[in-house]
């Protein structure tokens, strides 16, 4: 058995490509409930109402829609110097240092994925000191629970599409050090997705198979709620707001999480999940096989997969819709 590597504490933010900057940012606020920390020349930064830190999404007005970069926070100094020296070890791409925006206290090391995505790492960050106007009568909670719009409590995942899904579990493996925990077994001998963890959580970083033609491109950004009922409750607010409700509200087969897929209107596509699905506390645990024929069973109560979930994925292919 391999030793557990935890050099890496979580994931920490994402950026959001939108090239419907003002509409976007509508979204987000209003409509799906995440706090305005800051904003600079280019983005916004927002946060749920229990992430700890400045900022978990970085939307950043652009020609396109996508991922901008998936940042993780590691759990000290000396696991970034670990960390970076397995990177620059190995054969991916390496960016290098850059400064910190906003919501950083100071550096973060970039590289890339093989299919182009780009991750950071980072220790010295930038914590949300709520104004009295926003805190917690409980000193445990980064702010108070603000009721706009959907209101999701924290990050919970990201989910990117790569051409080559075991080709992204040892990019992981190698950089990040995280374990997989489940994966899709297609019968071609090619694997359809595969899901990271890199703490207790059944998973916070995922590579679906690209079926749409493009690279480098965003599948889903994921926040997570306390409960069912709030995704029932999301889904009405949705649906009053002209929100385009993909897929959902439904339980998933692979990690038992409750789910509601949307596309913002700049056509990233958006999940809520609840935030009571399992952990994992298994130190040993082996990874879950899901065969091509049971995936073809559909999610857990029976809704088979749409086709625009394999297909659809920001930034858009051209020629295609």
């Amino acid at each position: 058995m391999t030793e557990p590597c935890y050099d890496v504490a979580h994931l920490g933010h994402v950026e959001v490509l939108t090239d419907k900057f003002e509409e976007s940012l509508d979204f987000f606020t209003r409509v799906y409930g995440l706090k305005e920390s800051g904003r600079d020349e280019t983005s916004a930064y927002l946060r749920a109402w229990d992430d700890y830190e400045f900022h978990s999404m970085k939307l950043t007005r652009s020609d396109t829609t996508g991922i901008g970069h998936v940042a993780y926070r590691v759990s000290s100094p000396e696991a970034l110097e670990r960390r970076i020296a397995a990177i620059e070890a190995s054969q991916y791409k390496t960016i290098g240092w850059v400064d910190g925006d906003m919501g950083h206290g100071g550096k973060a090391y970039r590289f890339e994925d093989p299919f182009g995505h780009v991750f950071e790492l980072y220790w010295d960050t930038k914590k949300y000191v709520a104004p009295p106007e926003d805190a917690s009568a409980l000193k445990n909670l980064s702010s108070r629970y603000h009721a706009q719009g959907v209101s999701p409590r924290r990050i919970d995942h990201v989910n990117l599409l790569g051409e080559d899904a075991r080709a992204f579990g040892q990019f992981v493996k190698t950089c990040l050090g995280s374990r997989m925990t489940e994966y899709i077994q297609l019968d071609n001998g090619r694997l359809g997705g595969v899901w990271f963890s890199c703490n207790n959580k059944t998973y916070d970083l995922v590579c679906s198979e690209e079926r749409g033609g493009g690279t480098g491109r965003l599948h889903h950004v994921t926040y997570a709620t306390d409960q069912r009922e709030d995704i029932l409750r999301a889904a009405d607010i949705f649906l009053e707001n002209g929100v385009h409700i993909e897929t959902g509200p439904h339980k998933h087969a692979i990690q038992g999480s409750f789910f509601l897929y949307v596309w913002e209107p700049a056509g990233n596509r958006v999940e809520l999940a609840n935030a009571g699905a399992r952990l994992i506390l298994d130190p040993d645990w082996e990874p879950v096989c899901w065969t091509e024929t049971d995936r073809k069973k559909g999610q857990a109560w029976g809704l088979k997969t749409i086709e625009t979930f394999h297909t659809h994925g920001t930034p858009p292919v051209p020629g295609k819709t």
